[in-house]
């Protein structure tokens, strides 16, 4: 038998995400941060061709990024709601690391294998995160799906796309527990 560890089994099955919007001041320094980015790092890669990498985003960028995702927003003619969350996650944030999916030409490695691997990496990034006692969130929508703002605000190729923005810092207030899967209700036993 495999030998157990208990307290990383209890961390899994307790952690759980807390919003972006309670994350506050302070926030993980380079030095902290460093060991967060590693851990992610670690994550599933079929042949070792690290189709992701790192953006982290701090300080006055916050900003920037909050005020082009205004202005995209208002260019694609999105109603004020996704022009205000859009905006919200920049301007309430202190530090984000966006995850950026690289594909990588492999006569072996599919696309979507690397695709899994770069939501891997923000999954990792996620839980190294909160292991290490910071609040943290995982973030998408439509920033992350548009190729303007992608290039606009992070400078990034056709051929990159950004797999989340994880927002990491002081949490603030703790979320209420949510309901979690029926784990009997979604599995299915195959014995022969």
């Amino acid at each position: 038998m495999p030998a157990p560890n208990p307290a990383a089994l209890d961390f899994l099955l307790s952690r759980r995400s807390r919003p972006a919007k309670t994350l506050d001041l302070p926030v993980p320094t380079h030095a902290q941060l460093e060991p967060i980015l590693t851990a992610a790092a670690r994550t599933p890669d079929h042949g070792k061709l690290e189709p992701w990498r790192f953006i982290v985003i701090e300080g006055a960028a916050m900003a920037r990024l909050a005020d082009l995702a205004e202005t995209r927003a208002r260019a694609l003619e999105l109603g004020e709601d996704d022009v205000a969350k859009a905006r919200s996650q920049f301007d309430q944030g202190h530090l984000a690391v966006v995850v950026v999916e690289v594909q990588k030409p492999s006569e072996k490695i599919p696309p979507l294998e690397q695709t899994y691997s770069a939501g891997a990496v923000c999954l990792a990034l996620l839980n190294a995160a909160l292991a290490t006692g910071w609040g943290a969130n995982w973030l998408t929508g439509w920033v992350c799906h548009d190729a303007t703002f992608r290039a606009q605000a992070l400078g990034l190729g056709d051929h990159e796309r950004i797999a989340g923005i994880v927002h990491i810092g002081t949490e603030r207030v703790a979320p209420p527990e949510r309901p979690r899967p029926d784990i009997a209700a979604i599995t299915e036993w195959v014995s022969s």
